[in-house]
């Protein structure tokens, strides 16, 4: 993986979930695992209406490299990028320990 390609700085989180002792979900809370350099690649982008209101959905690739803090990334984390919170859809090696692709999604609204 070039290092020149990633030129672009996420923060990757993990969700923890608290338990408030009064509903049956808990609280949610985000925390920090990384922030790593990764290249950006925007892949779709579109609209949809929900209640009324005009979303706007925006897909990105991130590639970054290996390591063992974030080698059990999966969909139940997220990626801020550029402001933005994304879910992650999906998460695939690339090479042997040499990094990951990150599919990620995030609603505008």
């Amino acid at each position: 993986m070039a290092a020149g390609k990633l030129d672009r700085r996420i923060t990757l989180q993990r969700a923890t979930v608290t338990d408030d002792g009064f509903s049956s979900d808990g609280e949610i809370s985000w925390s920090d695992i990384a922030t790593v350099w990764a290249s950006a690649t925007p892949v779709r982008d579109a609209e949809k209406i929900a209640a009324g209101q005009v979303l706007a959905t925006i897909m990105y690739r991130f590639e970054i490299r290996f390591s063992s803090t974030v080698a059990d990334l999966g969909p139940a984390d997220r990626v801020i990028f550029d402001g933005k919170d994304f879910n992650i859809l999906g998460v695939k090696p690339l090479g042997r320990r040499e990094g990951f692709e990150i599919t990620a999604a995030a609603e505008l609204g």
